[in-house]
């Protein structure tokens, strides 16, 4: 193994764990496709010599993606959440997740084409509805339940009242 980190995320893929991680690689800055780890034998959901384990990166996470087969599905119980600096950034990750499988929800919330949940959350929205102004963030928040990817614009407009 290159480099066993003391905690790192384990991710349950049917099959597609080398897919999903070359994919967060090209999305993501600080992500990266660590190393690809063969099955010395035969397993459930697999034989001996394909992908059995995947070492991988997202946005500095250290993550492992196991190809464990069909027995277990991804909930919104986990997602990784993203912080965004601005609308153009929110965008970009919104629809490379949104526009490669995935699928919208609401608050921000999306999941890839694999089932796993991502929040693309802006930095001004958390400003927003973290504020000690308390009237103006319920109004920011009361705007970002009405929203699927979140509309910076629309948060400071409604913070702003």
């Amino acid at each position: 193994m290159k480099h066993m980190a003391k905690n790192t995320i384990c991710l349950w893929y049917d099959g597609a764990a080398e897919e999903a991680a070359r994919f967060y690689a090209e999305t993501f800055p600080d992500s990266s496709l660590d190393a690809v780890h063969r099955a010395p034998g035969d397993f459930p959901s697999g034989k001996e010599g394909s992908v059995l384990t995947v070492e991988f990166t997202v946005l500095g996470v250290a993550c492992l993606g196991l190809n464990g087969g069909p027995a277990f599905q991804h909930s919104e119980a986990f997602s990784f959440q993203v912080a965004t600096k601005d609308q153009e950034e929110t965008d970009r990750y919104w629809n490379a997740i949104v526009g490669n499988g995935g699928e919208e929800s609401q608050c921000g919330w999306c999941k890839d084409r694999w089932g796993i949940s991502w929040q693309i959350t802006p930095v001004a929205l958390t400003k927003a509805f973290t504020s000690p102004d308390r009237a103006a963030a319920k109004r920011a928040f009361d705007a970002m339940m009405t929203m699927r990817k979140i509309d910076i614009a629309e948060i400071k407009a409604a913070f702003r009242g």
